[in-house]
């Protein structure tokens, strides 16, 4: 039995030592026939063409061959259908378990973890487990949420298409549950939804979830039983599924990031799964800004970012600063290149899931973050007066005199409450951010930063980056507003938007 951990690094895996891995049952790139149990074999398949087309001409168009080649579900009957095979085809396909660094490069978790799986009689098995998980959002700020395996979010799964895989579900929560695999082609019992296709999980029970992966690309998982109430507790995840025969140019680096949202209180600790609308907690993989991790990144190196949606309302529109990129990936698999355009920002709905690509030729701190300005906020709320412009004068030394340590604030804006070091309530964190290389960055919520660098020492953060010398926005000096004929004391210059 081989044992696959959640580490970066893994030790080599032999085939021999995988069930179900020999030359005469499939090789990597070797896929079932529709309803069979052996290889799809150049032999086997000019057979079955030529029966096909015994009495008649088969027309298929280019675009229709490009499709089957690109979305291999497609190719025949789903397991449990009518015309499918039945669920003991488990150990038929002809596929052998895909392999970290042989079949695929493992993706990187930023702030989370991959759940591990071991294989049985050629069976990728894996055990979540639904339980409350007391998380920390950011430095100062935790709460008890609902999760899987101590971790909210839950551990991303990892497979490749063609694998057999069985996931157990343990549910140690007060309530009943269940898991969708939320965009998976599999067979209708196993879809997770509580009292439509299934009985609900309840406390103390264990279920059982097999199916075989007949699709590629970016996925989640979710619970779908009192939906409003577990999702806002954060049982989510995400479930990637690597290409058995991979299209495009190889990645180096494989990130991860799932998209979220909820309603802290300040001084509370317990989301409020029954908001519906205000959320002051923005998360990307249950972190906000300053408690993200950094994206790390070899100059040069070929970026890939999946990103998935699970927030209860809000859409995202996520920005990269420095690059622009192509969105490879839908939920529906890999987008054809002809479909593919350059973005510098790409929408995530909710309920969705995309992955973008690019190569990372320019080194930097460049922002990642959510481009709805108060998604870059922390524990914000509205229901405050607007101050921009307010001028206190003396009030501020009138009220100390009842209340010492008064300040007027929000007057200018929100910036200046990252760096005041005033007392905030307990269990709760500034609005934004946190010192930078050069003053406050300030932000918050759903923002991180990938850092590209010439050289790396493994993966770690790199620290703040270095900006070679006449590349960094600075004061400008006398010297050279004489020499460019800038009067700053003058009047703004204008020049109108249409002819006089």
């Amino acid at each position: 039995m081989s044992i696959h951990t959640t580490e970066t690094a893994h030790a080599p895996v032999r085939e021999e030592d995988v069930p179900g891995t020999s030359e005469r049952e499939g090789s990597p790139g070797s896929l079932p026939e529709a309803g069979g149990t052996g290889t799809l074999t150049r032999r086997r398949m000019l057979a079955t063409a030529g029966a096909t087309l015994t009495g008649g001409a088969l027309l298929l168009s280019g675009s229709a061959a490009r499709a089957q080649s690109e979305f291999p579900a497609a190719r025949g009957p789903r397991e449990g259908s009518a015309a499918g095979t039945g669920p003991r085809q488990a150990r038929q396909d002809g596929l052998r378990p895909g392999m970290p660094h042989r079949d695929y490069q493992p993706v990187v978790v930023p702030n989370g973890s991959k759940l591990p799986w071991k294989v049985v009689d050629g069976v990728k098995v894996f055990h979540l487990v639904a339980e409350e998980v007391e998380h920390e959002f950011a430095p100062g700020l935790k709460a008890f949420c609902w999760g899987y395996n101590g971790r909210v979010h839950g551990p991303t799964i990892e497979a490749v298409e063609g694998d057999r895989v069985r996931i157990y579900v343990t549910n140690r929560l007060p309530a009943p549950t269940t898991v969708h695999w939320h965009g998976i082609l599999l067979p209708n019992g196993m879809d997770g939804v509580g009292g439509l296709n299934q009985k609900s999980i309840a406390p103390g029970e264990t279920f059982s979830y097999e199916f075989t992966l007949r699709q590629s690309g970016t996925n989640m998982y979710h619970s779908h039983h009192d939906e409003m109430t577990q999702i806002g507790l954060g049982l989510t995840g995400m479930f990637v599924i690597h290409p058995r025969r991979p299209v495009g140019p190889r990645v180096d680096r494989d990130f991860v990031i799932l998209l979220h949202e909820w309603r802290i209180d300040v001084g509370t600790r317990r989301p409020n799964p029954n908001e519906m609308t205000d959320f002051n907690v923005l998360t990307m993989n249950a972190k906000a800004f300053p408690g993200t991790e950094p994206l790390v990144v070899r100059q040069g190196e070929r970026v890939r970012i999946r990103l998935g949606n699970l927030s209860p309302q809000n859409h995202h529109p996520i920005h990269l600063h420095g690059f622009h990129f192509r969105i490879t990936e839908t939920d529906g698999g890999r987008v054809p290149e002809s479909a593919q355009q350059p973005e510098a920002t790409v929408i995530v709905p909710v309920g969705s899931a995309r992955a973008i690509e690019f190569v990372a030729d320019a080194p930097g701190d460049w922002a990642l973050h959510c481009h709805m300005t108060h998604h870059v906020m922390n524990q914000m709320g509205h229901a405050f007066p607007n101050m921009i412009g307010v001028k206190p004068d003396g009030l501020d030394a009138k009220v100390r005199a009842l209340l010492p340590g008064y300040m007027t604030m929000g007057q200018t804006g929100m910036a200046e409450m990252g760096g005041m070091g005033m007392p905030i309530p307990p269990n709760s964190i500034p609005m934004v951010g946190r010192q930078g290389k050069h003053d406050d960055i300030t932000m918050g919520g759903m923002f991180t930063v990938l850092k590209v660098r010439e050289r790396l020492d493994g993966y770690k953060d790199p620290g703040w980056y270095d900006n070679p010398p006449g590349t960094l926005a600075e004061a400008a000096s006398t010297e050279g507003l004489r020499r460019d004929g800038i009067d700053v004391d003058a009047p703004a210059p204008v020049e109108p938007g249409s002819p006089a």
